[in-house]
Order: C-alpha cells, then structure tokens, then sequence
C-alpha cells in the first residue's frame, strides 16, 4: 500500500516528485483502501506547488497504463483527438464535438475522448449521445464505429476505472473551489492514444505547460491554445472571436503565436456567435448550422478548427488550406450524411 504522507511532506516543501514517486501516488489514489481525506491532502498539496509538465505527465503515463486498452492501435498513427480541458466557464456551443464529425467527414480518423457536462450545460458525450453515438458502446462495437464511420468516442469513465476511487475526492475539493491535477488530465489519457491532437486549456498560463507535457509524451503533432475573450476570461477553443494564444508540438514545434480571425482570412466575430446552452439547445442549432442558418462566428470557428485539423495531420499545407473543404464538409451535406450514418451504425450495433 502506497502512502501519500512523505510525498504530501515533500510537495509542501515545494519539491517537485521524480518518476516512482508519481507512480506510487497514482497507485495511491486509485485504491480504495487510501484514506479520502489523505488524497485530498496530496492534490491540494500538489496543486498549491503547481504541477510541473514532468509531473502532469507522469500521471498521464500511470494512468494510460491503468485505462481500458480499446485495441485500437491500427488507427492510432493516423487518428487525431480535439479536446479541450474543460473549466473555462465560457457557455460556449460544443465546437469540437462537431469538428469531429467534419473531420471525419473529411477523411481523417478521430478518436474524441470526453465526459458528460460538469462546468458546462453539454459536454462533449452529451451532445454526441444527442446525435445517435453510443456512449455504453462495447469496444468491438466502438472498433467497428472506426472503421465504418471514421471516428468514434470514448466516454472516459468506462476507459478509466481508476478513477472511481477518486471522484469522490474530486468533487469534494471543487465544493471548495479548488483544482486538482485531474482537471487538466483528462486531454491526456486518450484511451486510443492518438498521435495527434489539438488541445484546448482553460487559461492562457497553461498553453505553454500543456505544450510541454504533449511532447513529454511523444505527440507526433499537435497544437495547444487558449482563446483569450478579455477582462481576464478565456475559451478552451481556437476561435474567430477570440485572440488565440497557439502552442504547436511535434512536427508544428516551432508554432508559438497568437491567431487571430483576419490571419486565415476570415471576419472577427462577436462571442455572442458562440454561446450554447443545454443538449436540446445545442442539438437545435446542429440543425441550423446543417440548414445553412448558423451564425457566422460560429460556422466560421468550427471552419477554422477542422482546417487547422487537417493541417496537423497532414492533410493540406497550410490552415488557409483546409478552410475550404472544411466549409464544404460542414454546409454542402457530408455531416448530415455523416450523422444519418452514425444513428444508422448504433441502431444497427444496439
């Protein structure tokens, strides 16, 4: 049995933990037999010294070894993730969850990992649910969605059963207003480990900690941003609202930047374009942007987010090369085709 209190010690002393002893905490907090209030005391400690990206990834090591594996490794070199940290308190639409079916519509594999809302009206499994993707779906099922649909999801609680012994813990500390390591995990542990991702963080200070964590971890390419709104807020998102604050990984390393609407050639848009609401909500304006009745920000944002998709995979040269077959995907009918198809899969796959 692991004991936290010499590593809760050693974080209290602003000490940083080397490998075995991430390893042990990890163990530590995924067991049941650990006090709860012991593993609070450890994530507050760790937090309060601030996570360093050795450390950040060294949890997400321990805990993709301890995930579910779904067996897809045939796809993972190819596949990308578009996933945000969640906590940003923007009310922003569920952009990345409809980047994925424009992705996927457009060729390129995705493997979106995600949860239900806990800081918004809609996360990202509550929307796609809404759209006829199983979130219970068995592995071979999910394996299958790959291969037929071009994407599929993993609903993180059934690819992480270590984290059941800590979300008591969790939730006890965000009743306090506290974060743990664990808000800004999440992006990290992709069960399919996909060798590209764009990342989304909550706050403009973690774009160049969670770029370092990436390539800590190996990321073939990859791209972290914030999209700064003003008076101290932000969006987990690249946006056309927004000055985005860009970090690239991998193969895009020497990306370090601020994005704007007018780089790529597209018009700046009020945030009101992005605001979103709860799943019904949401899933109405899925069928406006479908209808060609969106808003423009909006349709602009996820536009700009699929080009920039295509781009970190390799698909075009550029972002400003991906924009148009992006727009086409999006309006000129291969989502909806794609979200008749997903409905048809898990009807088919129940």
């Amino acid at each position: 049995m692991s004991d936290l209190a010499p590593l809760i010690e050693k974080l209290r002393a602003a000490q940083s933990l080397i490998a075995p002893e991430i390893e042990s905490a990890a163990e530590a907090l995924a067991s049941a037999d650990v006090d709860p209030a012991s593993k609070g005391d450890f994530l507050v400690a760790l937090a309060d010294k601030g996570e360093t990206p050795g450390e950040i990834a060294g949890f997400a090591r321990a805990l993709r070894q301890r995930a579910v594996n779904p067996g897809v490794e045939a796809y993972a070199a190819d596949a990308i993730d578009i996933v945000g940290t969640g906590g940003d308190h923007s009310g922003g639409f569920n952009i990345s969850s409809m980047v994925v079916l424009v992705l996927a519509s457009a060729g390129v594999t995705v493997m979106k990992h995600g949860n239900r809302g806990i800081t918004s009206a809609c996360g990202s499994a509550d929307l796609l649910a809404g759209l006829g993707v199983r979130t219970d779906a068995l592995v071979e099922t999910l394996r299958g969605a790959l291969a037929q649909l071009g994407y599929c999801f993993f609903f993180a609680p059934a690819f992480h059963p270590a984290f059941k012994h800590i979300v008591p813990v969790r939730k006890a500390l965000a009743a306090q207003g506290r974060r743990t390591v664990f808000n800004i995990l999440g992006p990290t542990i992709n069960p399919g480990r996909p060798a590209h991702v764009i990342l989304g963080v909550f706050a403009e200070s973690w774009v160049e900690r969670m770029a370092d964590v990436l390539s800590l971890l190996n990321t073939k390419a990859g791209v972290v941003a914030h999209g700064i709104i003003g008076d101290g807020r932000g969006i987990d998102e690249v946006t056309t609202a927004t000055a985005n604050r860009v970090r690239g990984v991998g193969r895009l390393s020497d990306i370090d930047t601020t994005w704007r609407a007018g780089d790529f050639t597209l018009p700046e848009s009020s945030f009101e374009d992005l605001k979103g609401g709860d799943v019904a909500q949401n899933l109405a304006m899925v069928d406006a942007l479908l209808d060609g009745k969106g808003p423009e920000g909006l349709v602009n944002t996820i536009v700009l987010n699929a080009a920039l998709g295509l781009w970190v995979t390799g698909r075009v040269d550029s972002v400003r090369d991906g924009l148009a077959p992006a727009r086409e995907c999006l309006l000129g009918g291969p989502v909806r085709a794609k979200i008749a198809a997903t409905k048809d899969f898990f009807t088919s796959n129940a």
